[in-house]
């Protein structure tokens, strides 16, 4: 048998065991995901941008066994620079009041979808785009019911918990409206959570507890912790993805995109993803970094209260939301000597 002959054969054989190996996969991304391979790779053809960014809008929504189960838990911004290869994720008070609505932002997504079924993402993109003066291209709504078995899926996820802190008034999922007989103060509406300083793994529930308190006493709660425990809990969710995709499991991932595909709503179809996803992994230097909106942005107002119909607001310091447009636009597009645009209040000038 000649070298050449030799050769030929091993070509062969390897060429036909990467056929046998690869098919699957390649049926799953063109078949189940509806990618194209080649779109993908040589086009950024049908994403809509903004000065090279591509803005996304992902809502944490209650869910159905909750009091308004549209009402937006969570607010955040995933700016992705198809040039720089940099990500960016704008966290936003959920009590931010608009005057559109006449109700706090997080309102949004829930008038829009009792409007018409679809329209949720239409209001509350729009009323995103008021804050961070930029435009919002798709947007994703994630179920927060169904949110901790995707953790659990996971395998849980390792948080890092900077201060402990125990909230006595976490509400009760189906007990909202529970008369608690003989208790003018409705205790059985609540249970009591608590977390410790330091890294902790965390399950599905734990992860929802942890993200979703809002009565603790001390710092912990107030709206924008709940956004730093966000933003957090977005990354460990990161890095737990990325893990899984490099395991090469088809099994795994067909179940992780079912799983997915249940609990987001979104108007971003795969192939728009696929083409930010190959984006950041052949592009050099991917940097990510995260921009909460926090308390050097707002205020909540202690007179004219009937302008905000009795609720707990956040209005922009000074009544300027141009100063918050300008911060953004310098922390995604400028990147230096951003800190010296937050505002000064009037009390303190």
């Amino acid at each position: 048998m000649s070298l050449k002959y030799k050769l030929t054969l091993i070509i062969s054989v390897t060429l036909i065991g990467l056929i046998v190996l690869l098919r699957p996969y390649y049926l799953f991304i063109t078949q189940t995901l509806k990618v194209s391979p080649i779109k993908t790779l040589l086009s950024l053809d049908g994403l809509k941008t903004y000065n090279n960014h591509v803005n996304i809008l992902f809502l944490g929504i209650a869910g159905d066994d909750h009091e308004g189960p549209n009402l937006s838990d969570s607010i955040v911004v995933v700016s992705y620079d198809l040039k720089a290869n940099h990500l960016a994720t704008i966290s936003i008070p959920r009590d931010v009041w608009s005057e559109a609505l006449n109700d706090k932002i997080n309102s949004a997504y829930a008038y829009g979808e009792a409007k018409k079924k679809g329209a949720g993402f239409i209001l509350a993109k729009a009323e995103v785009q008021t804050i961070i003066g930029q435009p919002v291209h798709y947007g994703a709504a994630i179920n927060f019911d169904q949110f901790e078995e995707l953790i659990d899926f996971l395998g849980g996820v390792e948080i890092n918990i900077e201060s402990s802190f125990i909230d006595k008034e976490f509400p009760i999922a189906g007990r909202e409206n529970d008369l608690c007989v003989d208790d003018p103060e409705y205790k059985c509406r609540y249970k009591t959570v608590s977390f410790t300083k330091g890294i902790t793994l965390m399950d599905g529930q734990t992860t929802l507890n942890f993200v979703r308190s809002r009565y603790a006493l001390g710092s912990e709660g107030t709206d924008f912790a709940r956004e730093k425990r966000q933003q957090k809990v977005i990354e460990a969710i990161k890095n737990k993805l990325i893990a899984l995709v490099k395991k090469l499991d088809l099994n795994q991932y067909k179940k992780l995109y079912n799983l997915m595909d249940k609990l987001v709503k979104r108007n971003i179809d795969n192939q728009q993803v696929a083409i930010i996803l190959k984006n950041i992994v052949f592009m050099k230097n991917f940097k990510q970094e995260k921009i909460v909106l926090s308390e050097d942005f707002f205020i909540n107002p202690v007179t004219n209260l009937e302008r905000y119909d009795g609720l707990w607001v956040l209005t922009p310091i000074n009544d300027d939301m141009g100063i918050i447009h300008k911060y953004i636009d310098c922390r995604l597009i400028q990147k230096s000597d951003c800190e010296q645009l937050k505002p000064k209040r009037k009390e303190d000038s």
